[in-house]
């Protein structure tokens, strides 16, 4: 199944991060049991999925030398996944910092990733779709500017590296894909969310909003003298040479991927009194709380305006390449059903929307602490895990009735779920902290 079909699809993907705190790893494959279950390919074959994100990560590959590499685990799955006729996209890091002899913010993690990227192409050399670093500004977030990752960075200067590193990484290992397989494709993710505010944090809002797209500029060439966010990259000890560069050898995404959560969108309020003071922080000027906007925002949820947004400011096709939320059956369901809406209703608008992605296929763990602890929260997708043999869910019947145009799946498994009923990020139940005067908060159109 090609990425140019001329109807909409559904793609799958498996919660796959390998995350550093501290000394300690944690391995979403590992912990969801994935790593040891070959016959999750036949499971996820078995739903309709014929393209799937899948993990060859960097850190479980070359854990121990840049120049030694075991392919055993991944030979087996890619095989398995080709003779199921499932298409992969290979994420080499997911939210990591790379093998620990590297970081992202170390000056040989650009040139040890386009190594392994080689490597990898070199022994598989018929995979043709590749996420080299999801997530970067994300991860450069987490990792460089709010300290939940390693290397632990709380300043611009951290964040900044990581960011630019990642992207030059991209670039540099699809340079080095595409030497050994030119019809390699990026299929470029990053989570994508509007930020709004209170009045008083409007400049942070407006800030937050150019930076979100940071990662796709860069890697697009745009970030020129021009940018909007140059200034402050070079301010944060970035060389001018090294955005020049990027400038210079863009290396656009083939596929813009957006991750959107019902989280991902943001309410900053200078109104401290308002929020539990687990919400509140600072950006060194000023001290704020940080909440979902759903649970701030009166009237519609306007998250998937993303989808019309990216498409009017890089002219790429895109996909919805992490679509879950944790919740109730019928709940993570409604969420699926709204993407895949607003996936038809960007394509009937003009824009190239290629696919919507089921993410988490296995589920995931810990996720509500942003993997900074273990807790053994989980939260299940397609699959229930918890059993000696992964349970399928009725999220996986709806699954199978988007991926395969049937119909009665979920009715088969004697679910009722009644889906006429909107989702709660859909009702006036989902204000925690509604405004009182809804017009003192700032919408950025941006």
């Amino acid at each position: 199944m090609s990425l140019g079909s001329s109807s909409l699809q559904l793609w799958g993907g498996i919660e796959c991060t390998v995350n550093r705190v501290g000394d300690r790893w944690f391995n979403q494959l590992e912990r969801s049991g994935h790593a040891a279950r070959a016959a999750d390919l036949d499971r996820v074959a078995a739903l309709g999925i014929r393209v799937l994100r899948y993990p060859a990560l960097w850190e479980l590959c070359a854990p121990d030398s840049p120049d030694r590499f075991e392919w055993s685990w991944l030979r087996a799955r890619f095989t398995r996944l080709r003779a199921l006729g499932i298409e992969p996209i290979a994420g080499l890091v997911h939210h990591g910092s790379g093998p620990r002899y590297t970081s992202l913010v170390s000056l040989d993690f650009e040139s040890g990733l386009a190594r392994y990227a080689e490597a990898f192409a070199a022994e598989f050399p018929w995979i043709e779709q590749y996420t080299p670093v999801n997530e970067p500004l994300t991860t450069a977030r987490f990792s460089g500017l709010y300290g939940h990752w390693y290397p632990h960075g709380r300043d611009d200067r951290l964040f900044a590296r990581a960011l630019i590193n990642q992207c030059r990484a991209i670039a540099r290992s699809m340079r080095a894909i595409r030497r050994i397989n030119p019809r390699a494709r990026l299929v470029q993710t990053e989570d994508l969310g509007t930020t709004y505010s209170s009045p008083g944090m409007g400049y942070q809002a407006e800030f937050d909003n150019e930076r979100r797209w940071l990662s796709w500029d860069l890697l697009c060439g745009r970030v020129d003298a021009r940018h909007p966010l140059r200034a402050f990259l070079e301010n944060s000890g970035i060389e001018p040479d090294e955005l020049d560069a990027l400038r210079d050898a863009p290396c656009p995404p083939d596929i813009i991927g957006i991750n959107h959560y019902v989280t991902s969108d943001r309410f900053l309020d200078d109104e401290l009194a308002r929020y539990p003071p687990e919400s509140h922080g600072s950006n060194g000027r000023q001290r704020y709380a940080d909440v979902a906007a759903v649970r701030v925002l009166r009237g519609e949820y306007a998250g998937w305006r993303v989808i019309r947004e990216a498409a009017q400011r890089y002219g790429i096709p895109i996909t919805l390449t992490e679509v879950h939320i944790g919740c109730t059956r019928d709940e993570q369901i409604r969420w699926l059903d709204d993407a895949w809406t607003a996936a038809h209703a960007a394509r009937r608008g003009g824009i190239d929307v290629r696919a919507v992605t089921a993410w988490a296929l296995f589920g995931s763990y810990d996720w509500d602490s942003l993997l900074t602890v273990e807790r053994g929260r989980y939260e299940s997708g397609a699959f229930d895990v918890r059993a000696a043999t992964p349970r399928e869910t009725a999220l996986a019947a709806r699954i199978r009735e988007l991926a395969t145009g049937a119909t009665g799946a979920i009715a088969a498994t004697g679910a009722i779920v009644p889906l006429e009923v909107r989702g709660w990020w859909q009702s006036p139940a989902k204000l925690h902290y509604p405004r009182r005067t809804p017009k003192r908060y700032t919408e950025l159109d941006v």
